[in-house]
């Protein structure tokens, strides 16, 4: 019997490569495994009774050393308006944007009944973010 030595030569790149995509290939699966197993589902604030506690709740907004405020009202499960109030004429002739913005957030976040996902005029970017922002404020309160 006669002993053959075979050398098996592996070029150091294609190892790496073959490692690599057999890593990502186990990640991949893992991933798509771990989304669509069926588990608990959690239950929606709508189906589960209260979200809000019904009332009229307002966080303070200040623009140029002047006060105003941010009025959200909801009842037991929806936000049913949203508006400025104590908004002084200097205020509304110095920040133009306020009142449109607003009124443009109001009405989606009436509909969708969320401050996510809310779109704005580019021009209004910085008013809507502060708008969001204390409407925010505002439902956390009513969350408690």
């Amino acid at each position: 019997m006669s002993a053959k030595t075979r050398i098996l030569v592996l070029k150091k790149r294609e190892v790496i490569y073959t490692a690599l995509f057999a890593a990502l290939g186990i990640i991949l699966i893992l991933l798509l495994v771990l989304m669509f197993q069926p588990g608990k589902k959690t239950a929606s604030p709508a189906s589960s009774g209260r979200i809000y506690t019904p009332g009229v709740y307002t966080t303070p907004i200040t623009l140029n050393q002047a006060v105003m405020n941010l009025e959200v009202r909801v009842n037991k499960d929806a936000i049913q308006s949203i508006r400025l109030v104590n908004l002084s004429e200097t205020v509304a002739s110095m920040f133009p944007l306020v009142e449109p913005a607003l009124e443009n957030i109001e009405a989606q976040v009436c509909s969708t009944q969320s401050t996510s996902n809310i779109y704005y005029e580019k021009n209004a970017q910085y008013t809507s973010q502060m708008l969001l922002y204390a409407i925010d404020e505002a439902l956390s309160l009513a969350k408690q």
